[in-house]
């Protein structure tokens, strides 16, 4: 008992020099530190940097005194951390941390090894009971230091040396306390410890006891230590538990194809039934790798989604025969359930992309009071890459669609095409119908930042600020108002292609003109959500914009007249 007090006191007065000194003398010197200081009282640094930097200082600290041995300094502060302080966890972490990093860096020795021992007889003394650390830090340091059986087995013998008759072997002292976990339902933890010390027992018992209780993490963890045989045993686990994604995952991860060829092609066709669901048909079609039978699958899937030019792009692409005849297929098994452009009553859709179109289009909109108006723009799968330019926009009336092919106008009449537009997108007479405008016109900005015509807009009415849908989007709000959705499946289509085809150009049509006839159809048979009877007019005004700069926030209701119909 004694040595134990001499001990704590020993560690005691080392983590009050490692804090105190090491820390704040050391660390607080220099001018970056005493910047980083400042900055956790006044907050203005985030936790990530914060904490790379005092790893850094406490890393320089190690290789400075690298001759007073840092392993066994850290070792004996980190155990007894949290017998005097409150808060050891981030602590520990930091200095764990910087640790690991100094032990990589090449450094080794005496001084490494007296810290395994150390810790060796730390974990023998809290497994028996006899002293008192948190579990979880203490795993920490036996993971940091790469504490093995060997080691337990000379800190016991230095236990057994100093006057403890009980000699057990340390693969026991490390199972028995193993089984306590379990016991317990710590199987994370437990698992963690088998792992260390290269414990291959209990073996598949532990894994289908921790699938019964749902510790899928430590399950998976467990298996991927015993080998195939083990990992094969738990894909069959999550299949009888109805778990197809965890199953499809550990295939996957694992390269255990072969093993279960049905659960890998299952798996692989609902990951592309979900992408094809959120419309990214590129990724879909490189998902399936040339793979025959999930060719057609893709082709399935795009016959069920009405994506006639995907099917025929699958088809010429990949050869696969047997979908000649899929536009009959397509009618009888998979009927339309989704709104046409021609029960919108729209007479043309007129594709722009010469001068002479540009100017007859701004002519007939400065005749409009309502029009409905939209984008499309090439999808970037690329993660942290810029998006792609704007390559077309949409302005309907209730009678016709003008798509303005941007890049090309863009190229060839930048003048005109800046002029065209302003006259219909600056005028405060034609009321600018859209769904999610914020989006466009940051879009549109980014694209052709030198054009005035999108550096701002004068009366404008984002209808999703008025219905304020949480699910489904235009299509969602268009059965919700009309009673029939929108077929999104081309969202996501090649904008830039050309020529369009003629489904992109219906697709791109109906997002615009479906705009004006839920205007319509609200204004003159029911109320927005949540306004008063008889004031469904009055609603519409309360939300439209007067002006917008792309580069500052909007304004509401300047300079508008309530008195002005926009029949």
């Amino acid at each position: 008992m004694h040595s134990l007090i001499s001990l704590m006191f020993r560690l005691w007065f080392s983590y009050i020099f490692l804090k105190n000194v090491m820390l704040m003398s050391q660390w607080a010197t220099s001018n970056y530190a005493q910047k980083l200081l400042r900055s956790f009282s006044t907050r203005t640094c985030k936790a990530a940097v914060k904490f790379r930097a005092l790893q850094k200082q406490v890393h320089l600290v190690l290789l400075n005194n690298s001759q007073a041995g840092p392993a066994t300094f850290i070792a004996c502060c980190i155990c007894i951390m949290p017998l005097v302080d409150s808060y050891p966890d981030g602590f520990s972490h930091l200095v764990l941390s910087a640790l690991r990093h100094f032990l990589k860096s090449g450094y080794c020795g005496e001084d490494v090894q007296k810290a395994k021992v150390y810790v060796a007889k730390m974990f023998v003394g809290f497994a028996g009971g006899s002293i008192l650390i948190d579990e979880g830090i203490l795993i920490k340091v036996v993971q940091t230091f790469f504490v093995n059986l060997v080691d337990i087995e000379i800190a016991m013998l230095n236990i057994h040396m100093e006057g403890n008759n009980k000699m057990e072997t340390g693969k026991e002292v490390v199972e028995k306390y193993v089984f306590r976990l379990i016991e317990f339902q710590s199987y994370l933890t437990a698992v963690d410890l088998l792992i260390q010390f290269a414990i291959r027992e209990p073996g598949d018992s532990l894994l289908l006891k921790m699938m019964k209780g749902q510790q899928f993490k430590a399950a998976e963890k467990w298996a991927a230590f015993l080998g195939k045989p083990t990992l094969c045993l738990l894909v069959h686990e999550y299949n009888h538990q109805k778990l197809m994604q965890p199953a499809y995952a550990v295939i996957k991860k694992y390269n255990l194809r072969n093993e279960f060829p049905e659960l890998y092609l299952q798996g692989k066709e609902s990951s592309l039934k979900k992408l094809a669901e959120k419309g990214v048909w590129e990724i879909a079609e490189a998902r399936a790798k040339g793979d025959g039978h999930l060719l057609k699958y893709l082709v399935y899937l795009a016959m069920e989604a009405g994506y006639f030019e995907k099917v025929e792009e699958l088809c010429v692409r990949y050869s696969l025969e047997g979908f000649s005849r899929f536009k009959e297929l397509v009618v009888d098994a998979f009927p339309s359930r989704h709104l046409q452009l021609h029960e919108l009553f729209i007479k043309e859709v007129i594709l722009v992309d010469e001068v002479h179109g540009l100017r007859n289009a701004s002519c007939y909109f400065e005749e409009c009071k309502v029009v409905g108006v939209d984008c499309e723009w090439k999808p970037n799968y690329e993660k942290g890459s810029s998006p792609n330019k704007v390559s077309i926009m949409q302005i309907a009336s209730d009678k016709k669609v003008y798509i303005f092919d941007l890049i090309k106008l863009h190229e060839d009449v930048p003048t005109v095409l800046d002029e065209c537009l302003s006259r219909v997108l600056q005028s405060p007479s034609i009321l600018k119908l859209g769904y999610n405008f914020q989006c466009d016109i940051k879009q549109l900005a980014h694209s052709y930042g030198e054009l005035t015509c999108f550096k701002h807009y004068d009366m404008l009415l984002d209808i999703q600020n008025v219905f304020k849908e949480p699910r489904g989007g235009l299509s969602g709000l268009a059965e919700k108002i009309l009673g029939i959705s929108l077929n999104k499946t081309r969202r996501n289509s090649n904008w830039e292609q050309r020529p369009l085809s003629q489904y992109q150009l219906e697709y791109a049509a109906l997002d615009a003109a479906v705009l004006i006839h839920i205007f319509q159809h609200v204004g003159s048979h029911t109320s927005p959500e949540g306004a008063p009877d008889g004031h469904a007019k009055i609603e519409w005004k309360s939300y439209i914009i007067s002006h917008v700069d792309s580069s500052r926030a909007p304004r509401k209701n300047i300079g508008f007249r309530e008195d002005r119909s926009f029949g």
